[in-house]
């Protein structure tokens, strides 16, 4: 994982490329971030730097101007569990939606008793069996971090690094949950998007078989109704364009691993996620045998 420390060490190493080309500016009289940003564009022009390279040192520039809620997930994405729920249900829960650190609720979502960390629990479940079933996540919760929405990213990044903190959940003027944030996402925002090794690259609808097909998530919910020769009630899909967000809206949290919701008579069940975020990029339409038996 690329650090803050690395990043900076990145930074440093550009701007002792552009000093010995530049011998001329007295780099120590550079009195603001502008004068930074030009010398970058200079270099960058002369060939001195690479696109990347540039790129990235106006990104460590701009994460300044940057408010923690611009990178957070938002509360309607977020993954979490109930306190009263097993040792097993929190590990099912983890190993479905891809996430080794979930938020613990316990009234709510706007009431987060703590962290549980997979690798806690399945030590826990591994040294006692027996717990796996008779145990609460609530038991074996580590404290949650909470951080005001308009906070600066940048600072928020150096106080992660320094206490070691990987997660923190993010709050709204009135103490609400806002979102979560990673130390991750804010490394992103300095060196780009980092692409999931597992995104094969899944086409927008594909049949699989006659009763059987897969769709991206993104997809809109009226081509699929196309595809699948079914009437909608447009009404219905009023606030939401794609099966994402249909799927999410139906379950009432965002969709994990083997979520799955009826439509017409087609089922639609989440495969696994993908990205850093472990958002469900494609979905399994198909039609249950008592219901092709029905329409045959």
């Amino acid at each position: 994982m690329v650090t803050f420390g690395g990043s900076i060490t990145v930074a440093l190493n550009i701007f002792t490329k552009i000093n010995l080309a530049f011998k001329g500016f007295a780099m120590g009289l550079l009195s603001d971030e502008d004068e930074l940003r030009q010398l970058m564009d200079h270099a960058h022009h002369r060939g001195l730097v690479q696109s990347d390279e540039h790129e990235m040192i106006h990104n460590v520039f701009e994460l300044g101007d940057t408010l923690v809620r611009e990178l957070m997930v938002p509360r309607t994405d977020m993954v979490w569990i109930e306190k009263d729920k097993t040792l097993r249900q929190a590990l099912s829960l983890a190993l479905r939606s891809g996430y080794s650190r979930v938020p613990v609720v316990g009234d709510g979502i706007d009431n987060i008793i703590g962290i549980a960390y997979v690798k806690d629990l399945a030590k826990r479940a591994l040294d006692h069996h027996e717990a796996e079933t008779t145990e609460k996540v609530e038991q074996h919760t580590r404290p949650a971090v909470f951080v005001p929405e308009n906070k600066e990213a940048a600072e928020l990044l150096k106080e992660m690094q320094r206490d070691q903190i990987h997660l923190a959940i993010v709050v709204d003027e009135y103490g609400g949950t806002a979102g979560i944030i990673t130390i991750e996402d804010i490394i992103e925002e300095i060196v780009g998007e980092i692409a999931d090794e597992y995104d094969d690259g899944v086409e927008t609808f594909t049949w699989l078989s006659e009763k059987k097909a897969r769709a991206k998530a993104t997809m809109h919910v009226e081509d699929l109704a196309d595809e699948l020769k079914i009437d909608i009630n447009r009404d219905e899909f009023e606030d939401v364009d794609t099966i994402g967000g249909y799927m999410a809206e139906k379950l009432g949290r965002v969709p994990i691993a083997g979520s799955t919701i009826d439509l017409q008579g087609w089922s639609i069940t989440s495969e696994r996620p993908i990205g850093r975020r472990r958002r469900i990029s494609s979905v399994i339409i198909e039609r249950p045998e008592q219901e092709i038996d029905e329409h045959e």
